[in-house]
């Protein structure tokens, strides 16, 4: 539909209060609301809290009490359906309702089953006007939320693979060592990916060659990614730095058999690791069921700082969504590959990407490719 300039305004302004959701707010989705009047006025806004805290809708409401005028009669612009269901907290559209709110300017509908339409429904039964904003500010609250339209939608978080490369192309030596090929700032750009995810994943060679801690340390978060670790054959040593704190880490392995496996899983457990058994073919984690697995468990996006050989893995069978790759202005020469399959009888049988962004970090070069048809849902 076609929407006023302050309306376009005020739904923009909401977005950017919706960022500030990035790291705070999984596994719900990151909204945000400016409540105001034609005339130009603010006379509330937020963002959505932690899991279980107030949402965006409500914390505007808030802020607006404490400013003082009455919202009676006001317009609340939401970058998402407000909800309709009772969960951890109360329905925002009976709180707009409650609070006498005219008119409701959606950026773009919500999928979540408890959602999907109820709450624009309930607001338009109670006499709100609702408008459906669509367009250029629907796709970018799409965007923002992209992991959380994903694990509703399919059923599991949205895959972004993280790589750090020279020119050409390559990861590493070919004696293993990486640190570092991109400079200061890519790094802590990549930490701000990092805070986006609910979950960063790795394997198990990367584990025992680079002992990372794959926390969010360069830049300030309230919540810190789950660590996940595929492991088929429960390596990880209990001394790996990312067994330590802050925030949780789950070991996925394909099997904790015998006496030995058992003593293993125990010696994680100690140090407050998760152990989860995803049995795949060949004694190898089935990597399609651990990813139906942690979108069960909340994960709406999933970060993977993986070597060539998981990459290699996750891309074969089409479940990564996105590259976000790094490339540093230097050439290593024979070293380690992005991600080690192939070779293809043919130019036809590449995995096709295309380009979202593109922008310098420093030194680097940061790239954001999609996989062509992913994001259709």
């Amino acid at each position: 539909m076609n929407l006023s300039e302050l309306d376009l305004a005020r739904l923009h302004e909401a977005l950017s209060l919706a960022e500030t959701a990035i790291g705070v707010s999984d596994p719900n989705p990151r909204v945000g609301c400016v409540i105001g009047l034609p005339d130009g006025r603010v006379l509330g806004s937020g963002a959505t809290q932690q899991a279980g805290g107030p949402h965006a809708e409500v914390m505007a409401l808030r802020a607006a009490r404490v400013a003082g005028p009455s919202v009676r009669g006001a317009t609340a612009w939401v970058t998402l359906e407000p909800c309709a269901h009772q969960g951890r907290t109360p329905p925002c559209c009976d709180a707009l309702i409650d609070a006498g709110i005219a008119r409701v300017v959606v950026s773009m509908a919500d999928p979540f089953p408890q959602v999907n339409g109820t709450g624009i429904a309930r607001l338009r039964a109670a006499g709100v006007k609702v408008d459906l904003a669509g367009g250029a500010v629907a796709t970018a609250a799409r965007e923002l939320n992209i992991g959380f339209l994903s694990r509703v939608l399919r059923g599991r978080p949205w895959v972004r693979m993280k790589i750090a490369a020279s020119l050409d192309g390559r990861t590493a030596l070919a004696n293993g060592a990486s640190q570092w090929i991109t400079g200061d700032a890519a790094r802590a750009d990549g930490h701000a990916w990092r805070r986006r995810a609910s979950a960063v994943l790795t394997g198990i060679g990367t584990v025992l060659d680079d002992d990372p801690r794959l926390d969010v340390r360069a830049v300030p978060t309230l919540l810190q990614p789950v660590r996940v670790v595929v492991d088929s054959g429960l390596r990880t040593p209990p001394t790996a730095r990312l067994l330590a704190p802050p925030g949780k880490v789950l070991i996925v392995a394909a099997a904790a058999d015998g006496a030995e496996g058992a003593a293993r899983r125990a010696a994680l457990e100690a140090q407050g690791a998760e152990v989860l058994i995803q049995t795949g073919p060949g004694g190898k984690v089935d990597l399609a069921a651990l990813l139906d697995s942690l979108g069960a468990r909340g994960v709406n996006e999933l970060h993977v700082e993986a070597g060539h050989k998981l990459n290699a893995s996750l891309l074969r069978a089409g479940l990564v969504d996105e590259l976000l790759v790094y490339l540093a202005p230097k050439l290593i020469g024979l070293g380690r590959e992005m991600a080690a399959f192939g070779p293809l009888e043919s130019l036809t049988d590449a995995l096709q990407f295309h380009f979202l962004d593109f922008a310098r970090v420093g030194e680097d070069l940061r790239l954001l490719a999609r996989r062509v048809g992913q994001d259709e849902f």
